[in-house]
């Protein structure tokens, strides 16, 4: 690979999901290790391309390391004074732009097309996230939903809970108790979602905690579903009302990460 082919890497990170720091040297005055223009990318385990080493480019990676850790979205430039202080004997100065890129979306999964269903995906397509919607129902979707959101239509939903990736958040709004019940086993049986919520009341959650934990679920398992889902100090019965309380919650949930 050539030393200036950042634009492959770059798409393979994209297509990999994996979160990176773009790092370039937007200008150098004086003696510095490479010139203006040159890039380097630089991801949680790996680094690809040189700033022309040294500490100039040890203390860009702390940097970048660093705003991907902590999850920064906007860019950042630093000055950096190649002398004694950083290690460098060049003698110049050099301004580097730091631009994080491909940071990882949330996968967002949402069983149930209904009203609440609806309402929720809504929300959920404004905010930076990857959303899958899942119904038996065909006619249930909108004829037009937005290019991030994936709609499922499958006879047999809790067959897809096995096909999401691990970490995703799960959502479940169906309208048939017996199918919440069956994707409720299946996700927590797979025990590794970043967030589960299930729709319905506190009676509903007794019932469904006495059933799941008949089938095996331990207690310790069950404690991590989030039902009744959403944030409880958000009141009210409209679709509207239960899907703010339950994005609420969400990005919540994706903030703590």
């Amino acid at each position: 690979m050539r030393t200036d082919d950042w634009i492959t890497q770059l798409n393979q990170l994209q297509e990999r999901r994996e979160s990176c720091v773009m790092i370039t040297l937007v200008e150098h005055q004086g003696s510095t290790p490479r010139n203006s223009g040159c890039k380097m990318l630089v991801t949680a385990a790996g680094q690809y391309f040189t700033l022309g080493g040294g500490n100039l480019e040890f203390q860009a990676i702390a940097i970048a390391r660093e705003m991907l850790e902590q999850h920064h979205a906007q860019s950042r430039l630093e000055r950096f004074n190649l002398g004694a202080r950083l290690g460098q004997c060049c003698g110049g100065v050099a301004t580097v732009l730091f631009e994080p890129l491909c940071q990882s979306q949330p996968q967002v999964v949402v069983y149930g097309a209904g009203h609440v269903g609806r309402a929720l995906v809504a929300i959920l397509a404004t905010l930076p996230c990857r959303i899958t919607w899942v119904d038996a129902r065909a006619s249930e979707f909108p004829a037009h939903v937005d290019p991030q959101i994936t709609c499922v239509i499958d006879e047999e939903p809790e067959a897809t809970v096995q096909q999401m990736p691990a970490d995703s958040y799960f959502i479940v709004l169906t309208h048939d108790h017996q199918l919440d019940l069956a994707l409720s086993e299946k996700i927590l049986r797979r025990n590794d979602f970043r967030y589960f919520g299930l729709i319905g009341s506190e009676t509903k959650r007794k019932r469904f905690d006495y059933r799941l934990a008949g089938k095996g679920i331990s207690e310790a398992c069950l404690r991590k579903m989030r039902c009744p889902v959403g944030l409880p100090d958000v009141k009210g019965k409209l679709p509207a009302e239960i899907a703010v309380a339950i994005a609420g919650e969400v990005i919540a949930a994706y903030q703590r990460t």
